[in-house]
């Protein structure tokens, strides 16, 4: 049995399939990122989930793409947490970007690959590896035109009696805005990125009002500058997304790419189905 994960910060999507690429179950966890989390959290959270506890013992490959894993350091903390607990499995971690890559980008071919979820990145896929040029600090200072950093716009427009009336009684229907709850959210609880990340669904139901274009293009060119136009050849390939902002905002990108004379490529919510393929063909 091989196990094939796509986790962000927000969520983990477990399949787990045969060796002809027969789909034995499919689940989902929290997510994993090992940036935020101890392994005492990992574990409970792998226990929550009764399919993998049950299967834990039957695993013989897990094939791991996760946010927080681009350094060494939280690659071999999340790879000797994963070989504790599926103990006859072969372990692989990688970032979050290869996942993207694999499922996106045809066998071969060279693109650049980024991710807009909860939170965001960008690489130069050669075919074979990727390649950065920016190393990201998370959430706080970076993770342009993700969720979190949507999210965090929102509230700060918010409390700075910055949101029009009209959205502002809206927001209040929405969310719970008292700034004990807040700060216990941001500061007390496990994931305060991906909590800030579920404010960005109000910015995409209302992304048609003015004031929430100009939050979704201010983003989104920041992204451009910061992210895609680090590599020289980036109106030479095409630019493929994965996640749930790039998803629901395609029509933004395909904006915002035509203005900066962009390749907009494949777009998906989640890279788990490409991921499968990419395995089966490659009798991993």
């Amino acid at each position: 049995m091989k196990l094939i994960v796509d986790s962000g910060s927000t969520k983990a999507d477990w399949i787990a399939i045969d060796d002809e690429g027969k789909i034995l179950f499919t689940t989902q966890t929290l997510g994993l990122n090992p940036e935020i989390l101890e392994n005492d959290e990992i574990i409970k959270r792998l226990n929550d989930r009764f399919d993998i506890l049950q299967n834990k013992k039957n695993a013989t490959h897990l094939f791991f793409y996760g946010a927080g894993c681009g350094t060494d350091k939280m690659k071999k903390t999340l790879t000797e947490a994963f070989e504790s607990y599926f103990v006859n499995a072969a372990v692989s971690v990688e970032e979050d970007t290869y996942a993207a890559a694999y499922a996106t980008t045809p066998r071969g071919e060279e693109a650049i690959v980024a991710i807009l979820g909860t939170g965001s990145n960008c690489s130069y896929f050669d075919g074979t590896k990727l390649h950065q040029k920016v190393q990201s600090l998370g959430y706080i200072i970076m993770d342009d035109c993700s969720g979190n950093v949507f999210g965090k716009e929102l509230i700060r427009k918010y409390y700075f009696n910055k949101m029009p009336q009209d959205l502002a009684v809206e927001f209040e229907k929405e969310y719970n805005v008292e700034p004990d709850f807040i700060k216990s959210k941001l500061y007390k609880e496990a994931n305060p990125n991906a909590y800030l990340a579920t404010f960005a669904k109000f910015l995409i139901q209302h992304k048609d009002h003015e004031f929430c274009r100009k939050i979704i293009f201010k983003g989104m060119k920041s992204f451009v500058k910061n992210y895609i136009k680090q590599f020289d050849n980036c109106k030479d390939i095409p630019v493929h997304f994965v996640g749930s902002i790039a998803f629901y905002l395609k029509d933004e990108l395909q904006e915002t790419f035509d203005k900066y004379e962009l390749q907009l490529g494949n777009v998906l919510r989640r890279p788990i189905d490409g991921l499968i393929a990419y395995h089966v063909a490659n009798k991993e």
